[in-house]
């Protein structure tokens, strides 16, 4: 795992004690497809707009512009829309184009760390590792974006497990996992991890079929409702829809 340094962090921000929790919470997990509509048009202001309509508490974001070679980083944008604290992970960083996994907070992002997933000659993937003090409580959000091939996954997942070692604050993995065989190891083994969640249909957004965002936590008890966020805007603003998770004591 990579240390990562976080541009404004304030590291005075207090963590509290371990075991304490910072419920109640909204997250969510959102692929924004580059913040290119299912119109094909660019449109960074419509993502957004979404987010606004969910007020959520802390984002995960996939397939998010950075910047790099004149272009706009998109996630500029979103944390000036939002007012929240911001945290990029590139899973690809080049002088023209940097691209990747991206966490929103409305509390202070106090630490990142980035989890190389790549797998042999396959577009390089990545997770991006945060801890959150939410009111002086620990919360740790890992946001990722796997990859489209099941021996990749099945990597993958293994190398995020391993990641989930320690009980001493809240874990939330959520992403685009690229997985819909229901049956398949990575959430047979995300399942024996986490226990069972509901995973509703997010892609494609304007007919959703598959379930391919999902949403992890542990302790699982605090996970009180999960949803799909699927208002006119939403279908339109990326090829998938967010899912939202309703987290308390």
């Amino acid at each position: 795992m990579e240390e990562l340094s976080l541009a404004g962090a304030d590291n005075g921000v207090a963590v509290g004690e371990a075991g304490a929790c910072p419920w109640p919470l909204t997250a969510v997990t959102y692929n924004i497809h580059d913040a290119i509509g299912t119109d094909g048009r660019y449109a960074p202001e419509r993502i957004a707009g979404v987010l606004a309509e969910i007020g959520a508490d802390v984002i995960a974001l996939q397939e998010v512009p950075l910047g790099g070679g004149g272009r706009a980083s998109v996630l500029d944008l979103l944390r000036e829309a939002t007012g929240f604290h911001a945290a990029e992970g590139p899973t690809l960083d080049t002088p023209t184009r940097r691209f990747g996994n991206a966490v929103l907070s409305r509390y202070p992002v106090v630490g990142i760390r980035s989890i190389d997933l790549s797998f042999g000659s396959r577009e390089p993937r990545g997770a991006l590792d945060a801890d959150i003090s939410c009111h002086g409580h620990p919360l740790r959000v890992i946001a990722t974006h796997l990859g489209l091939r099941p021996a990749e996954r099945r990597h993958q997942i293994r190398l995020l497990l391993q990641e989930f070692d320690t009980d001493r604050m809240p874990v939330i993995l959520m992403g685009d996992l690229n997985e819909w065989f229901v049956w398949g190891r990575p959430l047979r083994w995300l399942r024996a991890h986490f226990d069972a969640v509901p995973a509703p249909r997010t892609f494609p957004s304007r007919l959703p079929v598959f379930a391919l965002d999902r949403l992890w936590i542990s302790p699982r008890h605090h996970l009180v409702q999960v949803r799909v966020h699927a208002t006119p805007l939403a279908r339109i603003a990326s090829d998938h829809l967010p899912l939202v998770a309703h987290i308390s004591r």
